[in-house]
């Protein structure tokens, strides 16, 4: 206690003390989610626990606030993992691993609906890096690995992409390619592949139509946030045999309808 000293008066003076802000519910927090960032297949509550030493109730209820702030993702499965805040803050591999959780659920069922092999990939400077790969149950038919990479010219998900990047950067990674012929109908100039995306851009979707591989379809859509920034693109690639023409507008639809609900999924990124 202090005092205030007047010519005729004394008033005593409550002095409030510098106190450093209580730590317990940060560390816990930090704790949660430094957890999940080693963990990018995602943790369940009982995993929290044990691994943190939380009370499962405290534990929930941070997770709960996490979870609506964006800061933590959960999946249909009850995993918890790094969420689209803290992976816009985070590296690209912390993004892409959210990237695939979020749409696991939605490129199964998408895979189960078409009964064709379904792709998720992005862009990887002047190729496409494939992130997931939903294989189609028919013994034959066209798949490919997580990991793997693919020119962007002659797939439809390297077009789906191009065709929604920004003019500038466009041109930029267009004059780069070297248009290798991997089939006769392989788009091997600028000008034809411009052309295309131009086609691409007003029907919403990409083909390579015996492009890569002869007997081989694929369509994609981008994935495209709601700003209409492109973030990846999502296929359905199959047999001509059972991926013919007439089935390409239905599929479409299909990936059009899985990329907007991973876009809602990812507005918390976004805005």
């Amino acid at each position: 206690m202090s005092e205030i000293r007047g010519s005729q008066t004394t008033v005593p003076v409550k002095v409030r003390r510098s106190k450093s802000a209580p730590v317990g519910v940060v560390g816990k927090v930090i704790q949660i989610l430094e957890r999940l960032d080693q963990s990018p297949g995602g943790l369940l509550l009982r995993e929290i626990v044990v691994l943190t030493s939380i009370n499962k109730s405290t534990a929930y209820r941070f997770l709960s606030h996490l979870e609506n702030e964006g800061y933590v993702f959960r999946d249909h499965n009850g995993y918890y993992m790094v969420g689209p805040k803290l992976a816009k803050l985070g590296n690209g591999v912390s993004y892409q691993a959210t990237l695939c959780r979020t749409s696991e659920e939605l490129l199964e069922k998408l895979r189960d609906k078409s009964g064709e092999t379904v792709n998720l990939a992005v862009l990887d400077q002047t190729e496409i890096l494939y992130l997931s790969v939903f294989q189609s149950q028919h013994t034959f038919r066209m798949v490919s690995e997580v990991g793997a990479r693919r020119p962007l010219h002659c797939t439809s998900l390297g077009k789906a992409i191009l065709a929604y990047l920004p003019p500038a950067q466009q041109a930029k990674i267009i004059s780069s390619l070297t248009f290798e012929r991997m089939t006769p109908q392989t788009i091997t100039s600028q000008e034809e592949l411009q052309e295309e995306l131009l086609k691409v851009h007003r029907r919403g979707y990409s083909l390579d139509y015996e492009e890569v591989m002869v007997g081989a379809c694929c369509v994609a859509v981008p994935l495209l946030t709601q700003k209409h920034t492109v973030i990846g693109a999502i296929s359905i690639s199959g047999p001509i045999a059972r991926v013919s023409k007439r089935q390409i507008p239905e599929f479409a639809q299909l990936l059009r309808g899985a990329a907007d609900e991973i876009a809602t999924r990812l507005s918390v990124l976004y805005g």
